[in-house]
């Protein structure tokens, strides 16, 4: 052993017992693993070499500790690598699965939940309080907390605004989140929907079982790996010990094979392919940032939509905010939401310019719809136009087996005089038609800037269910004329996801094997190429 260290340097805490007391374990030492032992792998090497000798064998190197601290597992993992390749050690990885509080789930840990915040911010009485105060007293949190409270009937209105509607409350969730931070696991309902709400996650921690090689010693030489001018010249090379050249068979490597395309990629070109046959033309799309001007404002969706919240959108923080919209029409926008027009009342709200200068992450590929709009309208004479593109779009959403926050989106736009929604319906049953998804149902639905609105579906044999594939419907007047285009020019527009289709296209149940960490890399060579059938619409 190295002089300079002692044994109480090096320490190997003796395995527990499996299972709730292994866990137990990793959440009391969760503050002594956030501050890993800052050992060199010389150290490192030493420390494992000594314990094999004392001990025998390493059944978890999680309790493995260096002058009191845990021994960072990745630096380990590396010093592992290269005492096995001598064979002075053998082991094998232990994965452990285990809950843990998010920052917001510690922060409803540490300070209480919302819920409790409200009830507790509200003075006893009948009197209670106002709204504007309360949310002063609580902060971020009022909105989802005054939602619970009404929900657990803790509060009620009263002239003032809210007051309490019983005299006590427990902060149950404040307790659970506590009981699963000292290592308890509750009801799998009460674990998932702790999880949906984001307050705690699953977290995989690796560490390693280490026994003795064929070759185990406690002294290690240096291996060189080149022989030098030097060694030659003094004879060095005849004592010095070399790292072993690997000549077994295929080691010279695999020949590396051609590219493939990922399946999203495969039915993205069909689908591109499918557009210009019917004479669209392509829409750029290279944009990803966008302003919340042209994402939600020019579409007359108004500036207190819940799609237009934190929860829904992804905000840029620096930089954070962008004007470079045209002003006049900028003007022309902010008079419709605010007093209406072109035959509208409006949303009679106070449209703030700040607000639509905010820069997002673009939460649908309709923000380049808008654009090239405008730019058709600033055209001398009108020209019936078709576009579509075929990109990437952002939601701040809870993945699931049908949903992403990043995904791709399809869009079609057709721009022309006295277009109804019979042509909207017709279009898309011959789009789809060529898609080979011929089974599509519509249902009435409401968007800010379309009317009437139209939700699709397709018949998805995988999940035997109807599946929401898109959405669609005819651009409203006020957005429109607003953007300068003529009376009689109406706009038909539809737009789909990417994913779901090559979901029914190719069988998968759930779109995360599709796109995400848990893709298999294999499926990307494996999957034919995607060819629609124009008539049957059957893969060929």
């Amino acid at each position: 052993m190295d002089a300079t260290h002692t044994w109480e340097q090096w320490h190997w805490v003796p395995k527990r017992s499996a299972g709730a007391d292994t866990i137990q374990h990793q959440q009391q030492h969760s503050e002594k693993s956030a501050k890993m032992a800052t050992t060199n792998s010389a150290d490192i090497q030493q420390l494992v070499l000594s314990t094999l000798d004392t001990e025998g064998a390493i059944e978890d190197s999680a309790q493995l500790l260096f002058n009191g601290n845990l021994v960072d597992q990745s630096a380990l993992l590396g010093v592992l690598n290269g005492l096995t390749s001598r064979e002075v050690v053998a082991f094998t990885i232990l994965e452990v699965e285990h809950w843990v509080l998010t920052e917001e789930g510690a922060g409803i840990a540490d300070e209480g939940s919302p819920e409790v915040k409200v009830f507790n911010a509200i003075p006893e009485g009948d009197e209670g309080i106002s709204i504007p105060a309360l949310q002063k007293i609580v902060g971020d949190s009022y909105k989802f907390g005054q939602g619970a409270a009404f929900k657990n009937k803790w509060i009620k209105k009263s002239a003032a605004g809210l007051a309490r509607a019983v005299t006590s409350v427990s902060d149950n969730t404040q307790k659970d989140l506590l009981s699963i931070r000292n290592g308890n696991v509750l009801a799998d309902k009460v674990m998932a929907d702790y999880k949906k709400r984001k307050l705690v996650d699953k977290k995989k921690t690796s560490s390693y079982s280490v026994s003795k090689g064929s070759k185990f010693t406690t002294t290690i030489e240096k291996e060189e790996t080149d022989i030098t001018q030097e060694m030659i010249q003094s004879g060095d090379w005849k004592k010095v010990q070399f790292k072993k050249y690997n000549f077994a068979p295929g080691v010279t490597g695999v020949a590396p094979r051609g590219g493939y395309l990922h399946p999203l990629m495969k039915v993205r070109e069909e689908f591109r392919q499918i557009f210009l046959e019917l004479g669209f033309s392509e829409m750029p799309t290279n944009k990803f940032v966008d302003s919340s001007f042209w994402n939600f404002d020019a579409l007359f969706q108004p500036q207190q939509h819940p799609a237009r919240d934190a929860h829904d959108t992804f905000f840029l923080k620096d930089p954070a905010t962008d004007d470079k919209f045209p002003k006049d029409y900028m003007e022309r926008v902010k008079k419709v939401h605010s007093v209406g027009g072109y035959g509208s009342i409006g949303y009679g709200y106070d449209w703030k310019k700040e607000e639509a200068e905010k820069l997002i992450l673009r939460t649908h590929t309709t923000a380049i719809s808008s654009n090239m709009l405008y730019k058709l309208a600033q055209e001398k004479e009108f020209k019936p136009v078709k576009y579509f593109s075929i990109d990437r779009v952002f939601r701040n959403e809870t993945t699931d087996a049908t949903h992403l926050a990043e995904f791709h989106q399809l869009e079609g736009v057709v721009a022309d005089r006295g277009l109804t929604l019979g042509d909207l319906i017709g279009v898309l049953h011959s789009f789809f038609q060529k898609l080979g998804i011929p089974r599509i149902k519509f249902k009435p639905a409401f968007n800010p800037y379309t009317e009437p609105s139209m939700e699709i579906f397709s018949w998805h044999d995988g999940l035997g269910k109807w599946v929401e594939i898109g959405n669609s419907g005819m651009f409203r007047p006020e957005m429109l004329r607003t953007l300068g285009l003529p009376e009689d020019v109406s706009v038909i527009a539809w737009g789909l996801g990417l994913e779901r289709p090559t979901m029914i296209k190719y069988g998968y149940d759930d779109i995360r094997e599709l796109l995400g960490h848990k893709v298999n890399i294999d499926m990307v060579q494996k999957n034919p190429i995607c060819r629609f059938d124009k008539k049957m619409g059957r893969e060929l």
